[in-house]
This record gives structure tokens, sequence and C-alpha cells, in this order.
């Protein structure tokens, strides 16, 4: 679920100043924006019991390189970070522009992988062992990024894993709902 935040009420009109057109396009973007989010949570569930993973989440960039995870999808509750914010300043222009071609990060054991120590760290205070990450690209932008985790143990990625997460990525980017997502509102 994408997270409510005072900033998503300011785009929404006075209830008051609402005539049946005012009414119709908040009705509409409701409406849209739950399509997305359940196509989102579709999608993460699928991902996790194909991996068999612990966690997979959508990290969603609200801001220049700024997000937070926004949905998942849990073996076990207590895995959640849900709200997270992330290492922003170990994201950067170089890694975003990875991700903006097109990377795909499959990372089977992220102690032995010479992650930058910020990076590592982080992953480390999400209990991550195994990491695979794929961009979700909207009108060549950066939207967000589809991320699996295990926390158990190191676990190997497989072609057909890296194929599944960027397929699946690639489908979120070009659905609908998320595409107006990304449209100004009027």
């Amino acid at each position: 679920m994408f997270m409510v935040t005072p900033a998503s009420f300011s785009s929404l009109p006075d209830p008051g100043d609402l005539g049946a057109a005012g009414l119709q396009r908040v009705t509409e973007r409701l409406s849209r924006t739950l399509e997305r989010d359940q196509l989102v949570q579709t999608s993460l569930d699928q991902l996790r019991q194909r991996f068999q993973v612990d966690r997979v989440v959508l990290y969603y960039f609200y801001c220049h390189w700024r997000g937070q995870v926004t949905s998942e999808s849990l073996a076990d509750p207590s895995l959640s970070i849900l709200g997270s914010t992330g290492a922003d300043e170990c994201f950067n222009d170089t890694y975003a522009e990875r991700y903006l071609q097109g990377r795909v990060r499959a990372i089977a054991d992220v102690t032995t992988a010479g992650l930058a120590p910020c990076h590592l760290d982080f992953l480390r205070s999400l209990q991550v062992r195994a990491n695979l990450a794929a961009p979700v690209l909207v009108q060549q932008d950066l939207w967000g990024l589809l991320v699996a985790h295990h926390c158990q143990a190191p676990r190997p990625w497989h072609p057909a894993d890296i194929d599944a997460i960027q397929a699946a990525a690639v489908q979120l980017a070009q659905a609908p709902a998320v595409q107006a997502s990304c449209l100004p509102t009027p």
C-alpha cells in the first residue's frame, strides 16, 4: 500500500468546492489508486511465492532519488519494513543511472558482495542476506524498485529469477494505473 501523508491531501480539492465534475475526478483518482495498489500487491505476492523468499517490496521514489517502501509481501509479519526510507545517502546519481539503464542487481550474499559500507550497513539493518532488485521505469523515469530479500541465509539467484522480476517490473511500468499515477493532477 502507498503511505498516506499530509502531502497526499494537498492536491485534493476542498470538498465544499466540489461540483459533480470535481467529485467524479476524485472518484476516478481513488479508483486508479486502488487499482494500482492491488496490482502492486499481487505482483509482490506472486514474486515472493515464486522465489520462496522472506520479503518482496516496492521501493517507490517520491523525489529525486528519495523514496520509501510503500508495499510489501512478507513470509512473516515480523519482517515488515513498510515505510522504511532506505539509505538515501548511498543511492546517488551513479546507482540511479545504472537502474535507469535497466540494470538488475542480483546479490547472493551481501556480506561478500563488496558493497559500499553504507549500503551493506543498511541491508544488514534489514536482516538481508541476499538481494535481487529490478527497476520499474515509467516514461523513462525511475518510478521504483522491485526488491526481493532473503533474510535467513545467502541465496543464489538464477536467470529465471532475474527474468521473473524484470517481467514483473515491466508489467507494473506498463499498467495504465501506474502510468496514470505519473500524470499531473488537474
